[in-house]
């Protein structure tokens, strides 16, 4: 902090070394099914097996706790209404073709790939993206048991802020309100940005937390680093945001990643850590190559989150945390 109390401005860097440290002998593309949203329809060995966090809803309404009213309720409920009647239009799986026909029978030549990405970026921004970069796909990000066609060589990663004072209530409905919110903003955003790409002839396949890891996409597109919390951190708007890309077969020109000393503050700072009510975020002073549960990969230097004790406690309160 300087002197009148304001914190000191970034300074944000291009990274010219790479920004994962990976021990390629034992990372591998991890399978969906080993999430804990996914473990929890089939590995009765884990303790929150068939636990849905919403079926708490109700007895936590009995309960009349703080920022657990009905409006509140609803108020976090219609926040995902978008989301849930646009989600099945931008699935992976959807039948709508990758490789449309161009309209007026011809792709768009664009004169190289540095004007590609501004009209892309332009879009992305116009559409709602607080935050847009692009990356060539390292398939190593994406799900052992999901599949992006050869020739998709590229990801537009974007992400969109979520209201800072909702996100304070947490782990109250208010959090769960703007967490709903931009949710429902991604969608309509993947909509429009791959109904782009396609229109100018080329493929396009929208993704929200499907597909592919969207953390390590974003930093590879240059939108922050990785936090000791297990999130992405950018410079505008730390880790209160949510992501989501577009793999397109378009020719663009990549942004590098970006590197503004979040690893050395998050090596002495631990506060997410020491706040942690159930203890999901390491407090080890030095990042590992090993989680702590099966929902975790290993072969990558950082700090691992346990993502069961997370969902359990998402489970006590009736909603995710703000991160999910």
């Amino acid at each position: 902090m300087g002197e009148s109390g304001r914190a000191a401005p970034l300074r944000v860097r291009k990274s010219s070394r790479p920004p994962f440290v990976l021990d390629l002998s034992r990372i591998r593309r991890f399978r969906s099914s080993m999430t804990v949203f996914r473990r929890v329809e089939w590995d009765s060995s884990w303790e929150g097996y068939r636990r849905w966090f919403a079926a708490e809803i109700p007895r936590i309404l009995e309960k009349g706790r703080e920022g657990y009213s009905l409006p509140e309720y609803a108020l976090a409920r219609a926040s995902r209404a978008p989301d849930s009647l646009l989600r099945p239009h931008v699935a992976h799986s959807r039948d709508e073709p990758y490789h449309p026909v161009p309209p007026f029978g011809r792709r768009h030549e664009f004169s190289d790939p540095r004007e590609a990405s501004a009209w892309v970026k332009g879009a992305a921004e116009f559409f709602g993206a607080d935050l847009v970069g692009i990356c060539r796909l390292n398939r190593l990000w994406v799900y052992e048991d999901a599949d992006v066609p050869e020739g998709f060589d590229y990801v537009v990663v974007m992400a969109v802020a979520m209201d800072r004072e909702a996100i304070e209530t947490s782990p109250a409905l208010g959090a769960e309100a703007a967490t709903g919110l931009g949710y429902s903003r991604l969608v309509f955003l993947l909509s429009c940005v791959g109904e782009f790409i396609r229109s100018l002839g080329y493929g396009a396949i929208e993704s929200r937390n499907d597909t592919a890891l969207n953390i390590p996409l974003a930093i590879d597109a240059g939108l922050g680093e990785l936090g000791r919390n297990g999130l992405l951190i950018t410079p505008q708007f730390g880790p209160r945001v949510r992501i989501c890309k577009v793999f397109t077969d378009l020719p663009m020109e990549p942004d590098s990643p970006i590197e503004f000393g979040v690893r050395e503050f998050c090596r002495r700072c631990k506060l997410c850590a020491e706040s942690c009510e159930v203890g999901a975020i390491s407090k080890d002073d030095e990042p590992t190559f090993e989680g702590p549960t099966k929902s975790n990969n290993p072969g990558a230097l950082k700090w691992y989150i346990d993502p069961e004790r997370c969902y359990l406690y998402w489970c006590e309160n009736g909603r995710p945390a703000p991160s999910a």
